[in-house]
């Protein structure tokens, strides 16, 4: 497996960042990661959402969503 999966089963049903081999990354709540694919739902636009695939060799690393600042927000 690769060395972001034991970290990411603690983050099935989270919001997660995940860092693709290819330079960029997506967002979204990680779904589910079954049969070397990762399944991420992302937003699209306006009331779509989408729940796309990820091949397990096109991913570098998944994490998870930092909390909010308590302070409120910053501009």
């Amino acid at each position: 497996m690769p060395p972001w999966y034991q970290k990411a089963l603690r983050l099935l049903g989270q919001p997660v960042g995940v860092s693709l081999a290819n330079g960029q990354g997506v967002s979204g709540v990680l779904c589910s990661m079954n049969g070397g694919v990762v399944v991420i739902q992302e937003y699209l636009y306006h009331t779509q959402f989408a729940a796309k695939q990820y091949p397990f060799a096109t991913i570098l690393d998944i994490n998870p969503f930092p909390g909010c600042p308590a302070s409120g927000p910053l501009y």
